[in-house]
């Protein structure tokens, strides 16, 4: 029997899932986007003067992430304070907020909130959930160049319904706005059907038929419809400004998500841009995965953590916490992950998304054994974390 709490998985799962979907790569050992340059898909470089001038006169750019990579933001931050000195009237569209949050974005820019009462405001532990000092960055370059922030996003339950029963099952009032996305493409659907055959009730491989699959992808066409058209209103709100989305990297890469969404409706001037890990594999950066990515160094070692860590680099998928990296040395390695694996257990309960694993290694003592179970393959294990006692 399905989980009953599937559908609401949709929300931050997807697209995470198929990032890493789309970068498979990442542990191989080679690199096609020097550090610190900019590359076009085929492996020619371009002068950073000329992607941001090029950029700037975009209608739109999006910009992608993995949403818990520090590299990532600093990456966006770098990005938009470089726009900004071409074009400096921006306006900052974020997928990390609800609409109805919308007033408390207004008023941060306008210097009204502590940073405090801004995630209170914003429910952030509630809408998004990952460590807030990711993003303030980003928040307080809005507020100190009196930059609006746009909140694209929606509420869970919306999403949570059609995933459950289709849109057309969602009463008009309760859609926020959001009107009938355009169709996917055929090689979007692919690689929605490649993510949604990993859940774990699939006995079976599904079909692009199976009804559950196709409101699977309904509610991932709503979530690109719903932040294409919040950018595309910015956008006619002040049509001299650069609007700048920042959002999950599936939303933008290869133009299906968010980008054929703003094609349909009458915006092709877009611009995608993505960061290029070191590791990445080069076989997938080809023709129309972004307009051009940026080379990030390999992630520095940091001194020692202020809280426990596992050692990994983890994304939330319908089958679990999918594991895409493992550090060397790290305690996930000594515990025996893998890339690849699935985390569907630790200290006895069940994980479903990111933040759930977050949260319980995070209430880890020093010197603590976690048990965990891990699904590789067809094969379920039983692995032991140890954590080191505090020196």
């Amino acid at each position: 029997m399905r989980d009953p709490r599937f559908p609401a998985l949709l929300v931050r799962s997807i697209t995470c899932a198929l990032f890493a979907f789309n970068f498979a790569g990442l542990v191989q050992a080679q690199s096609c986007a020097p550090v610190a340059e900019w590359t076009l898909p085929g492996g020619s470089q371009i002068a950073s003067r000329e992607i941001y001038a090029r950029t700037a006169k975009s209608h739109i750019v999006l910009l992608g992430e993995s949403h818990d990579d520090e590299d990532h933001h600093r990456w966006e931050l770098q990005t938009i304070a470089a726009l900004s000195a071409v074009q400096p009237k921006l306006v900052l569209g974020f997928e990390m907020f609800p609409r109805r949050v919308q007033p408390a974005l207004d008023r941060w820019v306008r210097n009204e909130l502590s940073e405090e009462e801004f995630l209170k405001a914003t429910d952030w532990p509630k809408v998004w959930g990952l460590p807030p000092a990711l993003y303030m960055p980003l928040f307080q370059f809005a507020r100190l160049n009196r930059i609006p922030m746009v909140a694209l996003n929606v509420e869970r339950e919306f999403v949570r319904e059609v995933g459950g029963s289709g849109f057309d099952s969602v009463a008009l009032d309760k859609r926020e706005g959001v009107t009938k996305p355009a169709a996917a493409s055929q090689a979007y659907l692919e690689r929605l059907l490649a993510v949604y055959s990993e859940h774990p009730d699939k006995k079976e491989r599904p079909t692009r038929t199976d009804p559950a699959f196709q409101r699977f992808v309904e509610a991932q066409l709503v979530w690109d419809r719903a932040m294409a058209q919040g950018l595309a209103e910015a956008a006619a709100r002040d049509p001299q400004a650069l609007v700048v989305g920042v959002m999950g990297s599936l939303h933008m890469t290869h133009n299906d998500g968010v980008p054929h969404q703003l094609a349909n409706l009458g915006i092709k001037n877009v611009t995608t841009l993505l960061p290029w890990a070191r590791s990445a594999d080069c076989k997938t950066l080809t023709a129309g995965i972004a307009t051009a990515v940026f080379g990030l160094p390999a992630t520095a070692k940091t001194a020692a953590p202020s809280r426990p860590l596992l050692g990994i680099t983890i994304d939330t998928t319908p089958a679990g916490v999918r594991v895409n990296a493992v550090s060397a040395g790290s305690v996930a390695e000594a515990a025996g992950l893998r890339v690849g694996d699935v985390l569907v257990e630790i200290a006895g309960s069940a994980v479903k998304d990111a933040a759930e694993l977050r949260a319980i290694v995070g209430r880890t003592a020093p010197g603590t054994w976690l048990p965990m179970k891990a699904r590789r393959q067809s094969e379920t294990l039983e692995l032991i974390a140890k954590f080191p006692a505090q020196k």
